[in-house]
């Protein structure tokens, strides 16, 4: 992954909670749920053991979730996921059971700064566009055990419902999260669930490069 923002927001968490799935549990910090947007480069995606594949290796995304657990195990549940590469769109509905979008996904870098505007294929319902400029504000550091940033980035598995609604969970491995804090301007962001009223202000951090790997989904017992 390559310069990743971070935006995350406070939300009322009964309102968040209604939006799960019965087989996950909502975590909340303090008593709020959060939702987190975040956008960034795909840069040489591959399977483990062999080497990236033109059209598929790189690509931009831009990641709508939240926070659960299952079986006693943190993660992440993602509400939408978009992507400017349709290959990559389908291999991730397959593999990974992701609500997964094709998305015209466009950056401009201007020294420090990153314009972003991604803006969701084919939804003719309402639009799901989200446009904004950020770039990093301070020094790197990474979340302290027990903050609300180790509490939002700090997520080892991703959870997905299959098509018979059953949970399945993929493991993540990376090195903790080098994070800075961030300023943006963001002008538009539908991407949010509508049920969901966010703050005019979210946290912001910036993440200039973080290897990631995620292994296959496994079913959940019992869930």
């Amino acid at each position: 992954m390559e310069h990743l923002l971070f935006a995350h927001w406070p939300v009322d968490a009964d309102a968040l909670r209604r939006l799960l799935p019965d087989a996950v549990r909502l975590q909340t910090h303090e008593g709020a749920g959060w939702l987190g947007v975040a956008p960034f480069r795909v840069a040489a995606l591959r399977l483990r053991g062999t080497l990236p594949l033109p059209r598929l290796s790189s690509f931009l995304q831009l990641n709508v979730r939240t926070f659960v657990t299952a079986g006693g195990k943190p993660g992440v549940w993602f509400f939408s996921v978009d992507a400017s590469s349709r290959l990559a769109v389908e291999a991730a509905r397959r593999t990974y059971k992701l609500p997964i979008f094709p998305a015209r996904i466009s950056t401009t870098q201007r020294g420090e700064w990153i314009e972003l505007d991604a803006a969701r294929v084919g939804n003719r319902r309402r639009p799901h566009v989200f446009s904004a400029t950020y770039g990093a504000g301070g020094e790197e550091t990474h979340a302290a055990p027990g903050s609300l940033e180790e509490f939002l980035v700090e997520r080892y598995c991703l959870y997905a419902l299959d098509e018979r609604g059953r949970l399945h969970r993929a493991e993540i491995h990376h090195p903790p999260w080098p994070l800075r804090p961030a300023h943006a301007t963001i002008e538009l962001n539908t991407m949010a669930p509508p049920e969901l009223a966010l703050p005019d202000r979210p946290l912001l951090h910036f993440v200039r490069a973080q290897e990631v790997v995620v292994w296959p989904l496994k079913r959940v017992p019992d869930a």
